[in-house]
């Protein structure tokens, strides 16, 4: 502790010893810090404060119609790049700040200047952001922040639309594209499909359900020129009289009074089984009447002689046959006809069999690459008609309002510079400039202030000290030059306070 006291009183009587140099440094030190601070021009702030409300009605409105903007993001990029280069170089163009600046150099200060000057404060909770430019001239400072406050707003849909019709132009050039591939795939279906019209699968199924349609059809014909045949072989028999194996031949119809009664007894035997079972007495009569009339053409049968008229043994019933045997071979025919052309058909079917899997796997090919270029055609005119949509919805309608709350004003009174901090700030900074002064000057001019220190730095042995005997008139003279010295440090105090007291008489205490 002693140690410290001691260096303290050593550093006092340093700077005591060059008090005047304290004094001078300090005065000049002073007065030129308040005449800078006095100097100053004084700074206005102007502001603005706007509102962006992000919430519209058309977002649900338009949900899955198009793409709805992130209004969200869309703010915060628009605060994030308000205060670039390009937009301050522009701002400076819309306020004619630009022409003051001669060189490149200057003009580059002047937008670094600004760009530190200009302040963009609020938050995103709130969605309220507040403007501020301070500058020298309160019209200047209004003139930006109206500048800035422009862009912002401008801001909000200009790089949207232009993203918008960007994407529009690169759509419709992918649907350009996307029309000659459909044209050209169009153009060569077309031409496969006429090369090879008769080997494409139709609605009913493949090339090879087409085979078996065929075989089943030619099988169907076949199995009909069969029944046909026989129908017809069963007619000329019964003509001929010549019975099929296993059957009866029946007789040759010769009396057309007996066949007349055999018919009217036949048809009497339906009426009365209508009516009656077998046991009744008038169908057992006309069963045994009908046995009769049969045994008795029977027996004349055997017993007719050639005639030698042509149309003697012809009858109605004889007649009959014939023009079912005429019709019937008409049948089998037509029935011939028709086999003959399904087999060829068939053959032909397989003779192409080899040809038509590849011919269909080309087909699906063709197909599916033209599906695949309608599908993207069709949606690339989805994606169009939604961009436009999402384009028009950004430049014309309200998804992104702004509501300025404070717009901005030239400001009456300054806010600064805070002269009165600065005022202070050179007193005392004068101060401690005339200490480290004096403090400089001990160090460049060093003294022994004591015994002690004449004896730690020489190492000698001190032998004794002689005190200083000051005359009456070197007694007035020091006490003149603490007056004056007191009169300096009061006059500077004084001086001080009155600069505090014209600076907090200004208006705004600035």
């Amino acid at each position: 502790m002693a140690d410290i006291t001691a260096a303290i009183l050593t550093f006092l009587k340093a700077i005591g010893k060059y008090r005047w140099h304290a004094v001078i440094v300090t005065w000049v030190v002073a007065i030129i810090g308040w005449a800078v601070v006095l100097k100053l021009p004084n700074q206005y702030d102007a502001s603005a404060r706007v509102y962006v409300d992000t919430q519209s009605i058309l977002k649900p409105l338009l949900s899955g119609m198009t793409t709805i903007p992130n209004i969200e993001q869309q703010v915060m990029f628009m605060r994030g790049t308000l205060i670039s280069r390009p937009n301050v170089e522009r701002v400076m163009r819309m306020v004619d700040l630009d022409v003051k600046a001669a060189t490149t150099k200057e003009h580059e200060k002047m937008v670094d200047e600004m760009m530190s000057r200009i302040k963009l404060g609020g938050t995103e909770r709130d969605d309220i952001y507040t403007i501020t430019y301070t500058a020298s001239d309160p019209k200047l400072g209004k003139d930006v922040v109206q500048a800035f406050l422009q862009i912002f707003v401008e801001g909000s849909f200009g790089g949207k639309k232009g993203d918008s019709d960007k994407a529009i132009q690169f759509i419709d050039d992918q649907i350009r594209s996307y029309e000659e591939k459909l044209a050209a795939a169009e153009n060569k279906l077309k031409e496969f499909k006429i090369r090879n019209m008769g080997l494409l699968p139709s609605e009913s199924g493949d090339y090879g359900s087409r085979v078996m349609a065929a075989s089943e059809a030619l099988k169907t014909a076949r199995l009909e020129l069969a029944e046909a045949e026989q129908a017809r072989n069963a007619l000329r028999r019964r003509i001929s009289g010549e019975a099929a194996p296993g059957e009866k031949a029946a007789p040759v119809i010769s009396d057309p009074e007996l066949d007349a009664r055999i018919a009217a007894v036949l048809k009497t035997l339906d009426s009365l089984r209508t009516q009656y079972t077998e046991a009744h007495p008038d169908i057992v009569a006309n069963v045994r009447l009908l046995e009769q009339l049969q045994t008795r053409r029977r027996e004349e049968a055997k017993n007719r002689k050639p005639s030698a008229d042509p149309g003697a043994g012809y009858s109605p019933m004889l007649q009959q046959l014939s023009v079912s045997l005429a019709d019937a071979e008409a049948r089998v025919a037509s029935l011939q006809a028709r086999v003959s052309e399904y087999a060829a058909r068939l053959a032909q079917m397989r003779e192409s069999s080899v040809r038509a899997p590849e011919v269909e796997a080309q087909l699906t090919q063709l197909n599916r690459d033209y599906e695949v270029n309608h599908a993207n055609y069709q949606k690339l005119l989805e994606r169009r008609e939604a961009a436009k949509l999402s384009g028009d919805l950004s430049s014309v309608t309200d998804m992104l309002s702004f509501r300025v709350i404070d717009p901005p004003t030239a400001p009456a009174l300054p806010s600064g510079p805070n002269r009165l901090r600065l005022f202070s700030m050179v007193f005392v900074g004068a101060l401690g400039a005339g200490l480290a002064a004096a403090f400089l000057m001990s160090q460049l001019r060093p003294t022994f202030l004591s015994q002690a220190r004449l004896h730690e730095t020489t190492g000698l042995p001190i032998l004794g000290s002689i005190s200083m005997n000051w005359t009456a008139e070197q007694t007035i003279r020091r006490k003149r030059r603490l007056y004056a010295l007191g009169i300096a440090v009061l006059l500077l105090i004084s001086l001080y306070g009155a600069g505090v007291t014209a600076i907090l008489a200004r208006p705004n205490g600035i």
